[in-house]
């Protein structure tokens, strides 16, 4: 009777396990925060991977908030993240940090966004969380780096890049992603309308580019 008892509860304890899903989160900005919405990044990984037979083993998340940079997410980690025991974190910042600079005279100094950014991943890696990095996508569409923030996109772009291999981190490149589609489906070098609705915010086709891209990464895991 003892035997049959423990047999009953190790079943039940590896029914337990198999069914407990890969929770990701999806950490960021307003660009995050609009990907839970109807056809959001977010909302198609999710329609994605049940397509694909994997929706019993996945739980997708957002934790965006609007105008945020990357000392935010420092400051809400624990929180909007770390409480919530996530087995992957993508995060998917810069925009604001780049963008702000301009539009707001705030933003994030290259040098405190690189010490900011690797203060995330450390608390992370504390909690042998995987991480998925990503590159900043756009500020305007445009194919010959005449947007006015190309530059610092670049820059950030590339400081994540470096991030990405010093941590040896899997790093989604959105930036070199839109610019590659936009050489090929934006002739008329319009700053928006390819994969943005406003130059940041993602379309239709934006909402697709980026879901293919991070369920790509997510299932490389």
């Amino acid at each position: 009777m003892k035997i049959f008892f423990l047999s009953v509860i190790v079943m039940l304890t590896t029914s337990f396990a198999s069914q407990k899903k890969t929770r990701v989160i999806f950490f960021g900005d307003s660009i995050t925060q609009a990907g839970v919405q109807a056809g959001g990044y977010i909302v198609k990984i999710d329609s994605m991977s049940k397509t694909e037979g994997s929706g019993d083993k996945y739980e997708f998340i957002g934790a965006g908030i609007g105008g945020n940079k990357v000392y935010d997410l420092y400051l809400r980690i624990e929180n909007d993240v770390l409480a919530k025991t996530p087995d992957i974190v993508i995060i998917y910042i810069g925009v604001n940090d780049v963008w702000h600079k301009s539009s707001s005279g705030t933003g994030t100094d290259a040098d405190k966004f690189e010490k900011f950014y690797q203060a995330i991943i450390d608390k992370l890696k504390a909690k042998n969380i995987k991480i998925i990095l990503s590159t900043p996508a756009a500020i305007g569409e445009k194919t010959d780096f005449s947007n006015p923030q190309d530059g610092d996109m670049n820059e950030y772009s590339n400081i994540i890049r470096r991030i990405a291999s010093k941590n040896s981190l899997p790093v989604v490149d959105l930036r070199k992603a839109f610019l590659d589609h936009n050489l090929k489906n934006n002739p008329s070098n319009k700053d928006r309308g390819i994969l943005t609705t406003d130059r940041v915010h993602l379309n239709a086709n934006g909402n697709q580019l980026v879901a293919d891209e991070m369920w790509r990464a997510i299932k490389s895991l």
